[in-house]
């Protein structure tokens, strides 16, 4: 990670290289963000162009192009365009903008002080792929036969809004609508209310369709849609100690799966336990997190367990699913810090898995 800042201005960029000391491959150099920024451009818009995220919903991700974030008093606008980012995120754009490509925008509206509202939408065209398939003729010999693809996009439509009453309550929600296959794509809810010191509640609702490229081969099998809800209540227990309880519901055509979590919360760490049950398996899982801070944050002893067993039907066979890290992390400066963790993993498919892991971070962020 390399961020440049001189005033309103940035280049930011987020790289990784990796490569296997244990087999002959080749290295590999993935390029996450490396965009240039120029924030509050006349106190109203904030331009950003080069290889940068993009948090949309179904068009989430990264892409090659320039985006524009404007606000003046309560109207706003985000409007974005640019390349789909080449598989293992390599330093290359796309040789087919007309055909390979991710448009979209989105107009806000701050009604009154706790209520915004927005609509927009985009388009996420992938460049049609070509192969050879081998396939029989008429006489039944086998031929090669050049298979090309037709359109392969998203295209959808988009509404959201969000209510902020502060601690009494809270509600963001959301619908998608998609333009090529004409009906509902999303519902979502999700609110969370303090109506009484020390208590909080929350419920989720989500209606979802499969997300199918256009003319796509997996349009022509059956699919179903999934409806989800959960609901749960947390309750302070003392300082910085909370404890929270969740049971959620999600039916599918023709069945149904549940899931149920309780879980403690504390400055020091976490511990939870969660049951799921139904379509979508049967698991039962608890796990221990513990992680404290010492000495200003020069050094963090970090440990964790977990014990998982499930199966995927109820007349499944049971397995069973172990694992343990420990680590800590030394910061002896404010801009580097060293992290050693040593994970252990136990199942089926893994028996006793021991690894061990070494990470140095030194932060680059220079200020002209």
């Amino acid at each position: 990670m390399l961020n440049l800042n001189y005033d309103k201005f940035s280049l930011r960029s987020y790289l990784n290289f990796e490569n296997s000391f244990n087999q002959s491959t080749d290295a590999r150099l993935r390029v996450y963000n490396l965009y240039f920024e120029a924030r509050k451009l006349f106190d109203v818009a904030t331009v950003k162009i080069g290889r940068q995220p993009l948090i949309t919903s179904s068009a989430s991700g990264v892409f090659d192009g320039i985006s524009l974030n404007a606000s003046y008093k309560w109207l706003g606008v985000d409007a974005f365009y640019g390349g789909n980012v080449p598989e293992y995120q390599k330093f290359e754009i796309t040789d087919k903008w007309s055909e390979d490509y991710l448009l979209g925008g989105e107009l806000k509206a701050t009604i009154i002080p706790q209520l915004t509202i927005a609509a927009g939408g985009f388009i996420k065209n992938f460049k049609p792929r070509e192969y050879t398939a081998t396939r029989l003729d008429e006489a039944f010999n086998p031929i090669q036969v050049l298979i090309q693809e037709k359109s392969n996009q998203f295209k959808f439509l988009q509404g959201r809004i969000f209510y902020d009453e502060g601690k009494a309550f809270q509600l963001s929600g959301r619908y998608e609508y998609d333009l090529n296959y004409a009906k509902t794509s999303r519902i979502e809810f999700d609110g969370i209310s303090s109506p009484v010191d020390k208590w909080h509640f929350n419920v989720y609702f989500n209606y979802l369709a499969p997300q199918i490229r256009y003319n796509s081969i997996f349009s022509v099998f059956d699919y179903a849609n999934t409806t989800e809800i959960e609901i749960g209540a947390g309750y302070e227990v003392i300082n910085s100690v909370t404890v929270n309880g969740r049971v959620g519901v999600v039916n599918y055509q023709g069945d149904n799966a549940s899931r149920f979590t309780l879980s403690a919360n504390t400055g020091f760490g976490s511990i939870s336990y969660r049951k799921s049950l139904g379509y979508a398996g049967e698991m039962d899982n608890i796990s221990l997190y513990l992680a404290k801070s010492l000495f200003d944050g020069l050094f963090t002893p970090s440990a964790g367990v977990a014990f998982t067993s499930y199966k995927v039907s109820k007349d499944a066979e049971t397995n069973s699913l172990t694992t343990i890290l420990g680590g800590f992390n030394i910061r002896p400066i404010r801009w580097l810090s060293l992290d050693v963790q040593a994970q252990y993993m136990n199942n089926k498919i893994y028996k006793d898995d021991l690894r061990m892991f070494f990470k140095a971070n030194y932060w680059f962020n220079t200020i002209f």
